[in-house]
């Protein structure tokens, strides 16, 4: 895609702050189709990305500020949705973890189908206190274990968030890592030891 149709978009969607409802939704819905006009698939990055569910497009609609009774109905449809290990383990290998905390590799269209992607967690958060490259959308998750009221609970917490952290706070910024399927149960697990694991670094 060239500047002048990012530039196009970009402006188109800015417009619809401050026009009419109709006027919005039209720009809305022009906008789309120029989205789905000019990407095209490439590798295993397909154009299907761009399609919606449900949850997306009211996060979309009200601009991340959804009605409390229709953020209360989609998390509950989210948490619900959550696929809890069988075995009942939800810790693995922190080491494991925290090579993937490193990586932001998948999901691209040089990347081959079935290769396994990073999480990329430092992209967004804190997890070491002697990392100095780290992002702030997201909060700081140093001495994870101690904020979250005991180790049960913060196993869990670590990985319904990392599953599908849509189910904790609809519109969150955070990818619904397993829901979608960017990572498998072992590496969720992976990331949970790297929270909750006292010899980590997120813990030391």
């Amino acid at each position: 895609m060239n500047a002048k149709l990012i530039l196009g978009i970009t402006a188109a969607l800015s417009l619809t702050t401050a026009l009419p409802v109709q006027a919005g939704t039209d720009l809305d819905a022009k906008t789309a189709a120029i989205i789905k006009r000019d990407f095209r698939d490439k590798g295993i990055a397909k154009v299907e990305r761009l399609n919606q569910d449900e949850l997306q497009a009211a996060c979309s609609k009200y601009k991340d500020d959804v009605p409390v009774d229709m953020k209360v109905k989609l998390e509950d449809e989210q948490l619900k949705q959550i696929k809890w290990p069988a075995d009942g383990i939800l810790v693995g290998d922190w080491k494991a973890g925290e090579k993937l905390a490193q990586s932001g590799k998948g999901l691209t269209w040089s990347d081959k189908e079935g290769d396994p992607a990073g999480g990329n967690c430092y992209n967004c958060h804190q997890l070491s206190s002697t990392e100095i490259a780290y992002g702030t959308i997201g909060p700081s998750l140093l001495h994870y274990a101690k904020k979250k009221g005991g180790l049960e609970k913060a196993q869990r917490r670590a990985y319904g968030r990392i599953y599908n952290a849509k189910a904790y706070n609809a519109c969150a910024n955070m990818p619904r890592f397993g829901h979608i399927g960017i990572l498998t149960e072992a590496q969720i697990k992976d990331l949970v030891a790297l929270l909750v694991d006292p010899e980590s670094p997120v813990n030391k």
